[in-house]
């Protein structure tokens, strides 16, 4: 499997039997055995996230009764059918994944929210794994969300840290129909700023997947365009909160006094900052923020400031309290 997490080249395109026309049934080929015993075990877990598959095992000279043993003494660990963890270590994300993909080798590609979050465009990790299943179904599976479509173009897929993946473009359009418009703008808004895809190739998936849901809305974010950049899930909760109460929506990390705000409203002199003991808990960031603060109150600017635990314990008090310094 490719391990640079480059788009598809001609070579790997071969490698892994894609279709010029779409992926059913070869998305992800096991990879080529090319040795025996202990040390190709090795090798085979290194390249696929801690993972082997029993075929690869078995042409690895390891046979049914020494994989038995393995299972016994929990040098292997079974993840799916046929599919094992190799040595006794945790399986996160990318393992869990990568176990996914080897159980429904050629049919799976991972996508959505984990195709997300392996772009960046997500913060925070999922605990569920999503697969998009192409021209076949599955039972539920504990912990995994399936997808199922009848085909898919090779350009919809790349290989990114070592797992076959949506394409930046396809997981945009994938992400419309599971996450809010204030997650799809940010999700968007990185896009641009990490150069993942652009409009029209985020336009061209969409025309590839004209049923997908949240279409209508990814399309009316594209055609307002200027999206806005978020830090945090609660700066979006913010966000949320305010178009619920009718209030104006502010400016995000946006320059203000030479000091980066979490948010502003110029034409009200406001300014918004989220206080967190992961960013603002020490004495240097504690002095930076009162500098911030001096600054802003200096130009003629009204300085908020919010806790996390405010936005989710006092959710009304918060908004209550925007709403009077805004009016």
């Amino acid at each position: 499997m490719r391990r640079d997490g480059a788009i598809c080249s001609s070579e790997h395109e071969n490698r892994h039997r894609l279709s010029n026309v779409v992926l059913a049934g070869a998305i992800c080929s096991l990879e080529p055995v090319r040795g025996e015993g202990e040390r190709e075990v090795a090798r085979l877990a290194q390249l696929q996230h801690d993972c082997v598959h029993r075929q690869q095992l078995i042409a690895a000279q390891i046979g049914r009764h020494a994989i038995a043993n393995r299972l016994r003494t929990q040098r292997l660990t079974s993840l799916h059918r046929d599919v094992y963890l190799v040595g006794r270590g945790q399986s996160g994300l990318m393992t869990r994944a990568m176990a996914l993909v080897l159980h429904f080798s050629g049919d799976g590609v991972v996508s959505h929210v984990v195709a997300g979050y392996i772009w960046q465009m997500i913060e925070s990790e999922p605990q569920d794994i999503d697969l998009t299943l192409v021209g076949c179904s599955a039972h539920p599976l504990p912990g995994v969300r399936i997808h199922r479509v009848t085909t898919l173009e090779p350009r919809d897929v790349r290989w990114r840290r070592d797992l076959p993946v949506t394409s930046p473009a396809r997981t945009v359009v994938d992400l419309a129909g599971v996450v809010d418009v204030f997650e799809l703008e940010n999700v968007l808004a990185v896009c641009w700023a990490e150069k993942l895809a652009a409009v029209k190739e985020i336009r061209e998936a969409m025309e590839r997947a004209p049923r997908s849901p949240g279409i209508g809305t990814l399309r009316r974010l594209l055609d307002q365009g200027g999206f806005a950049r978020t830090r945090s899930y609660y700066e979006r909760k913010v966000l949320k909160m305010l178009a619920q109460a009718g209030l104006p929506r502010p400016l995000t990390n946006h320059k203000v006094v030479g000091h980066e705000v979490d948010m502003v409203w110029h034409d009200k002199r406001l300014a918004l900052e989220f206080d967190s003991r992961k960013f603002h808990g020490d004495r240097r960031a504690f002095e930076r923020d009162r500098r911030r603060d001096q600054d802003l109150v200096a130009a003629g600017f009204r300085v908020i400031r919010v806790t996390a635990r405010q936005l989710e314990k006092e959710p009304l008090r918060v908004i209550a309290r925007l709403a009077a310094a805004l009016a």
